[in-house]
């Protein structure tokens, strides 16, 4: 016994690209009827072997015969079968399913997206005093000194490089940043 849905969904090649420029033509609802029919369970069935669920399958189908619809225009009978092209679409459905599937959802509550409240007054002095207390600490430090402690920190140079551009021991120049930090910090605590 063959049952009408089963003679509708048993199309060939020719027949199928058919009815895609029939919707082209003219939005042919009934071509799209028999296209829906003929690939909505076999696009479902492949989505599930590339390991979607089946709700998951369903809304991709879906989403699939939606695309089919909409761009049956790009069809291209010459460069691919029906076929081909529609379970390409499904599996980009897929492939941009997995893609949300793996961004985190976004939690307004998360601390690391609530904005810094703006600093107070008091505190913005602070800082300021204690920046210009650091600018003076490193103007009074000596002269070699203050110079490897800018190439380290301000210019982000390792000591071993440092040691090479200055023709300096590396045991001198570790030596001399941190004697430099210690007068610094000792700087900083006096005036605290």
């Amino acid at each position: 016994m063959t049952s009408n849905r089963g003679a509708a969904t048993n199309l060939d090649r020719d027949r199928l690209a058919d009815l895609i420029a029939a919707i082209v033509a003219g939005q042919d609802r009934e071509a799209f009827v028999r296209l829906f029919q003929h690939f909505a369970p076999r696009v479902k069935g492949y989505l599930m072997r590339l390991g979607a669920e089946a709700a998951q399958a369903e809304e991709l189908t879906q989403e699939t015969m939606l695309a089919l619809w909409h761009k049956a225009a790009t069809f291209d009978r010459r460069r691919s079968s029906a076929a081909t092209w529609v379970f390409t679409i499904a599996r980009n459905k897929r492939i941009d399913a997995l893609r949300r599937d793996r961004r985190p959802e976004v939690d307004p509550n998360d601390p690391m997206l609530v904005p810094a409240a703006e600093a107070q007054a008091d505190e913005m002095y602070q800082v300021a005093q204690s920046e210009e207390r650091l600018r003076v600490a490193m103007i009074d430090l000596p002269a070699e000194q203050r110079q490897l402690l800018e190439l380290a920190f301000f210019r982000d140079q390792s000591h071993r490089d440092i040691a090479a551009t200055q023709g300096l021991p590396l045991g001198t120049v570790k030596s001399r940043i941190r004697l430099a930090l210690a007068s610094l910090r000792k700087a900083i605590e006096e005036i605290d």
